[in-house]
């Protein structure tokens, strides 16, 4: 009876892993679509990123249902438990990035064929790149419970957040110089923004791999280098 209690639970658990492995690979799909559509104008693309969220909800509840009664059936503790838990964790960020992902989609749709700036669209290609090879690793980190990975990408996120500063104060050059640009680049600064959450998202990620392997949250803050707000007033408080 013990053995066909641990083999149920163990099928649970990597229900729970092959649900989360497809909705990683669809958040993945979906964040490089939205800057494709973006970049090239695709409104067809745009549109099947918005269409390809649907299943990533589906996903979600589906994960948020089988963990709650994995829990209430097996009543595991320890290891058994935080994983359980973390799957809800881990689902519930991926989600948010597909909905992230989704929104980029929606501002490809606004702006149309409006005019870009080179160096911006470069510079949120860059970003996503960026924001993509976190996401990236950090499913593999979950994967393969592996926290060295997962801090790894935990500390990359001051260089998306420097980034998106850098994009910030260039958008806001482009609308001080000519009040004509404001539209298409308040949708842009929307683009960076929702890149960045992303990167956010991926290092919530890498905190619950930590967790998840170690029972311990972690002890230090995480990287922050968005200066796109003056907080000087706020230091020196």
């Amino acid at each position: 009876m013990a053995e066909h209690i641990v083999s149920s639970y163990d099928n649970d658990l990597q229900a729970l892993r092959r649900r989360i492995s497809e909705m990683g690979g669809i958040a993945e799909k979906m964040l490089v679509d939205a800057i494709h559509a973006l970049v090239r104008h695709d409104t067809a693309l745009a549109q099947t990123v918005i269409a390809s969220d649907k299943r990533l909800d589906v996903l979600q509840r589906e994960v948020e249902e089988s963990a709650i009664l994995t829990i209430a059936r097996r009543q595991p503790l320890a290891v058994d438990l935080r994983e359980t838990i973390s799957a809800i964790r881990v689902s519930g960020d991926v989600e948010r990035i597909g909905d992230l992902a989704k929104n980029i989609a929606k501002r490809a749709l606004a702006i149309g064929t409006d005019f870009q700036p080179q160096k911006i669209v470069l510079g949120l290609q860059h970003m996503s790149d960026l924001v993509l090879g976190q996401l990236k690793d950090v499913l593999d980190a979950y994967a393969q419970k592996d926290t060295a990975r997962a801090l790894d990408v935990w500390k990359r996120d001051g260089a998306i957040d420097a980034l998106y500063t850098s994009l910030f104060r260039e958008l806001l050059t482009y609308m001080m110089e000519d009040p004509r640009n404001i539209s298409f680049c308040t949708h842009l600064l929307f683009c960076a923004k929702n890149i960045e959450r992303i990167g956010d998202h991926t290092t919530n990620i890498a905190e619950t791999v930590h967790y998840l392997v170690t029972g311990e949250t972690l002890a230090i803050d995480r990287p922050k280098n968005d200066r796109s707000i003056d907080t000087s007033t706020e230091a020196g408080a």
